[in-house]
């Protein structure tokens, strides 16, 4: 589904605004059969190419309608000269109302595998939602064309959405429209998850089943939920009493654990982790596919049945396993005891003790449950390895970084007041903390927590620290290209957490960028960096 596909106001990759064929999108809302549907529009409702809405998105091409009659368009920003989607609803009001708060609620949560949610406006006419445009396909898409994935590609894949869900539920809300159609696989690899629709029959669970669902689709094609109409989705294959047959009766190649775990859940007779727990197992599984794809990941790390059964491999796996040690066990014991009686008849004394040496007979340990994975742990940080990163001021606000890792969010570094505007003033491209690890380590999220919400920010990887010069700051700006997780814009809250790192790499440089201020009054903006904290595995 194109769809907005950069956070950073960049364009995305590809993307050529006189090009009208430059990106696909597919149905919005393919997912759930949507409550709402817009009425048919009159033709001098109906907008056209060129168009500006809100005096900031220009309409470029009509893409298609969705399932609830909503006309999709791609488009461009042109104050941030980014390229957005835009989905417009006829006619606004009280009609647009689910549509609308379903974006503002979407809005609410930034993760590097959601789309992000730009703006929500109702002229009462019209609605329409704008939106971060995905250069790529969907899901639905990628199958057609090309046929089913192989197992370590719908591992990442599962793994990308479950990660997206468990940001979604940590905020308390249901994203109710995880759906081939809805998850989109970017040009660059990305794996982004849009149009979140809950409504009061969704659920946690049903999230987080659907990811399940997912994960048997990439896998065989068939959607294992039935679905009626002319875009409807192949179905499973199915026995005569309608169960769904497991992906390993579908197609070969697919590994055992896979199986299991997909299959589990779909079962609903069976209790389901929790969407973190699940992308944490789904990590697992994704970060092993590099050497002998789940021939030695061990057991899966959750348990899918009530909390008095043993934990760690499916249900399923569970009891095959618990059956054939049973019997093993019988078959020893009932040998060993048989064995033992009868060297003790044939080797009585003469005051009828054994005159055999007394042996202990000691149980042999079964194979030990596979601990937990490890939680991260946070990287001590001391003064002299954070400076702030000001390539275009007077460098009169360099002061102060350490108390931004001193462990106490009561002090901290802060800019100047700037006048008139956001953007520093527009004297300067931003400000930063540059964090130095003294070594190339594994991280898994850098949380930030500022004095304010509304600030925008990153986080920038880069190569080394030329320096604390003007000179040396610029080059940092230039060198520290690789962004970690998403772009916080006028963020929401004041803690900015970035957990896009990837398990294969070490970092020891990162730069918390800031380029956009909050208002303190006065037409003043100003932004504090409390407290920055590190975490490794």
């Amino acid at each position: 589904m194109g769809q907005p596909a950069d956070n950073t106001g960049r364009p995305a990759p590809g993307f050529d605004r006189d090009d009208p064929q430059g990106g696909r999108v597919t149905q919005v809302g393919e997912g759930q059969e949507a409550d709402e549907a817009s009425p048919p529009m009159m033709a001098f409702d109906a907008p056209s190419a060129g168009e500006i809405l809100a005096e900031r998105y220009q309409l470029a091409q009509h893409v298609n309608n969705d399932s609830a009659g909503r006309q999709v368009w791609r488009g461009v920003d042109v104050v941030l000269r980014r390229p957005v989607a835009v989905v417009l609803r006829y006619p606004g009001g009280d009609s647009a109302m689910e549509m609308l708060q379903a974006a503002v609620r979407a809005s609410r949560v930034i993760h590097s595998n959601l789309v992000g949610v730009y703006d929500a406006i109702d002229e009462g006419q019209r609605a329409y939602v704008v939106r971060e445009w995905v250069e790529g396909d969907s899901l639905r898409e990628v199958i057609a064309a090309a046929g089913p994935l192989d197992a370590a590609r719908a591992t990442m894949i599962a793994h990308s959405v479950a990660s997206a869900i468990a940001a979604v539920h940590a905020t308390g809300m249901v994203h109710g429209n995880i759906h081939p159609g809805t998850v989109m696989i970017g040009h660059d690899g990305r794996v982004v998850l849009a149009d979140a629709r809950a409504d009061s029959s969704d659920t946690y669970e049903t999230d987080i089943r659907a990811i399940g669902g997912v994960l048997y689709f990439a896998m065989t094609g068939h959607w294992p939920q039935h679905e009626a109409g002319s875009t409807a989705l192949p179905d499973a294959v199915r026995d005569a009493t309608g169960a769904v047959a497991a992906p390993r009766q579908v197609r070969s190649g697919v590994p055992a654990y896979l199986d299991d775990l997909t299959m589990d859940l779909l079962d609903p007779r069976l209790a389901l982790p929790t969407s973190e727990v699940l992308a944490a197992e789904l990590g697992r599984l994704d970060a092993s596919t590099e050497e002998h794809y789940l021939d030695s990941v061990g057991p899966l790390r959750f348990s899918a049945a009530d909390d008095d059964e043993p934990t760690g491999t499916p249900l399923a796996a569970r009891r095959k396993i618990a059956a054939g040690v049973a019997g093993l066990l019988v078959i020893a014991v009932i040998g060993l005891y048989f064995g033992i009686s009868a060297l003790g008849n044939d080797g009585d004394g003469e005051d009828g003790q054994s005159t055999l040496p007394q042996t202990q007979v000691t149980s042999t340990p079964g194979p030990t449950e596979t601990s937990a994975p490890a939680q991260p742990q946070p990287i001590a940080l001391a003064g002299d390895q954070v400076r702030i990163v000001d390539a275009d001021g007077a460098r009169d606000e360099l002061d102060g970084a350490q108390a931004a890792v001193d462990g106490d969010t009561s002090t901290g570094w802060e800019t100047d007041a700037y006048e008139r505007n956001p953007n520093f003033g527009n004297l300067k491209r931003g400000m930063g903390v540059l964090i130095d690890l003294q070594e190339p380590r594994a991280v898994t999220s850098v949380k930030v927590e500022l004095s304010a919400s509304g600030a925008t920010a990153e986080l920038l990887a880069g190569p080394n620290d030329p320096g604390a010069t003007r000179e040396g700051d610029d080059e940092i700006l230039e060198t520290f290209t690789d962004r970690i997780g998403a772009r916080f814009e006028n963020a929401d809250g004041a803690t900015l957490t970035f957990s896009g790192f990837s398990p294969d790499e070490t970092y020891q440089y990162l730069l918390v960028w800031i380029t956009k201020l909050p208002p303190i009054g006065n037409d003043k903006y100003q932004i504090g960096v409390q407290e920055i904290t590190v975490e490794g595995p």
